[in-house]
């Protein structure tokens, strides 16, 4: 099989995937490579998504692992089907990968949650706020990176809009919603935008206020995609340096308790709203 010069995140984790499962059965990349009958370095190059895996392979592998989850072996499989390159290909070559594993994990996610402590969540950002958010990069980019960007930026809410929405949940801090990205005109089409999009049945957008005092976490936006099983659930980080990804079952769990504070704290849906619109009529 193919190799890989740059295996995206999803590649990388499908071999991680493999990997646990191998370690877990304790069992050698020798055993995996004498089931496959391969190289035992390919076996090393699978785990690390830069050599291409078949569906067949994954079975093959995952039934001597003794894997006994057949819903996540079928993900698993899924994962390893050879399909048409998504939207966010096209922007290969032109914005860092880093944006791309974005756009490609929120598609395959089976519902999102965020949390926000200084912009509007991205998916819910109106084009002239993001456009307002990427001209405060540093270093500065050119024009020409600003509309790569948002135009990115504004595809990647198209998960939204399909005709089986993604559900999305967006915790949002208040101090986010008083940051006037752009000016007063600027934010307050940003927040009319906000409350508008949190009517629809599969959007929920609940305000932390400054009130509430203390929340856990560094600060740091945070997207937590659940996949199709919990095994296959992620975080993404922001990063000054770009997005991170991380599924260690420590670090989900912590992620998870995060968002069960912030649903015991936040503001209810339509109190959410409300807050929203107060501060919207203030500019």
């Amino acid at each position: 099989m193919p190799t890989r010069r740059t295996p995206t995140e999803r590649q990388k984790r499908l071999g991680s995937e493999l990997r646990k499962l191998r370690t877990a059965a304790g069992v050698s990349t020798e055993y995996a490579a004498g089931l496959l009958g391969i190289d035992r370095t390919k076996v090393s190059n699978m785990e690390s998504g830069v050599r291409v895996i078949t569906p067949e392979r994954v079975r093959t592998l995952a039934g001597n692992y003794s894997c006994s989850d057949p819903a996540y072996v079928e993900a698993l499989v899924a994962m390893a089907e050879r399909r048409e390159g998504g939207w966010w290909e096209e922007h290969r070559g032109t914005l860092p990968s880093g944006l791309l594993d974005i756009a490609e994990l929120e598609w395959h996610a089976t519902r999102l949650h965020t949390t926000q402590t200084v912009h509007v969540p991205g998916l819910l950002q109106t084009e002239e706020y993001a456009r307002v958010v990427f001209g405060a990069v540093l270093p500065p980019l050119s024009r020409l990176e600003i509309e790569l960007r948002v135009n990115h930026r504004m595809r990647r809410q198209l998960v939204l809009d399909r005709t089986t929405p993604l559900p999305y949940v967006a915790y949002v801090h208040e101090a986010a919603l008083r940051m006037k990205f752009g000016g007063r005109v600027t934010t307050r089409a940003q927040l009319e935008h906000l409350c508008a999009m949190s009517e629809r049945d599969h959007i929920t957008v609940r305000v932390l206020p400054v009130e509430c005092g203390i929340f856990p976490g560094a600060g740091h936006a945070m997207l937590y995609a659940e996949g199709v099983v919990p095994q296959l659930d992620t975080v993404q980080l922001d990063s000054a340096h770009g997005p991170e990804f991380t599924h260690a079952e420590a670090q989900l769990a912590k992620y998870r308790s995060h968002l069960d504070w912030m649903a015991e704290a936040a503001l209810s849906p339509s109190a959410s709203r409300d807050f929203i619109h107060d501060i919207a009529r203030q500019l």
